[in-house]
């Protein structure tokens, strides 16, 4: 093994996990584009330590192989995470069972459809060339690795090969997963906060629920001339 390699392993395997020891985990749990990159902005800029999101990602095999040992040792090197896997059903099961008094941040989009339009636009203009990517190109878009995002998709909601991005289950999806959500952290209230980004009060009631203080009044948005939810 390289120097470069065996500082890398170090770092990743003894430091950050002495770094996150002893405090508490936050996971955004909402799905993705639905402000979870403005709000890791926003975590880092309150001093949190947020989990490498290429090395949660990597461990999608992982979410669907129902194999969640992985995912677990991985949550001791930071204290938030957010993206897949942790926007996935039913992974906030798995960590309340092992993170006990851990904090839950529940990202919402206006409606339904907005999310949905987002995901569309996301997907067309960063891989199909302004259209929607068809079934192939899912199954053979090597981005994190060759099918993910197919894979991904499919962990939402069983596919259509022939229409992969129907709206319908698209939208069941998304609705089930807010309600599933909120029912679980019913009788767990203070653990959980269900927010919209866009909205006007959302980064008081976070840091509200954080129990932290900072100077800014809003989410500190990359883009300052044009607020984007991401």
């Amino acid at each position: 093994m390289s120097i470069k390699k065996w500082k890398a392993f170090l770092r990743k395997e003894v430091v950050l996990p002495l770094k996150a020891k002893g405090k508490q985990k936050i996971f955004c749990i909402g799905f993705n584009k639905t402000g979870t990159t403005s709000l890791k902005k926003a975590m880092l800029d309150l001093g949190y330590q947020v989990g490498n999101q290429r090395d949660a990602e990597l461990l999608l095999p992982n979410y669907l192989a129902q194999e969640y040992q992985g995912i677990i040792k991985y949550c001791k090197s930071a204290q938030f995470f957010q993206d897949i896997p942790f926007s996935l059903p039913e992974t906030y099961k798995i960590l309340e069972d092992n993170f006990p008094n851990s904090k839950y941040i529940l990202t919402l989009r206006d409606s339904p459809e907005q999310w949905y339009h987002s995901l569309c636009n996301f997907h067309s203009n960063s891989f199909s060339e302004g259209k929607l990517p068809n079934t192939y190109q899912l199954k053979n878009i090597d981005y994190v690795y060759k099918g993910f995002l197919w894979d991904s998709m499919n962990a939402i909601t069983p596919l259509d090969e022939n229409d992969p991005y129907k709206k319908e289950p698209l939208i069941r999806a998304y609705n089930d997963h807010i309600e599933n959500v909120q029912t679980f952290f019913k009788s767990k209230e203070k653990s959980l906060l269900s927010i919209n980004l866009a909205e006007k009060d959302s980064y008081k009631r976070l840091i509200t629920f954080l129990e932290v203080d900072s100077d800014e009044s809003d989410f500190p948005w990359e883009n300052k001339t044009k607020k984007k939810v991401d």
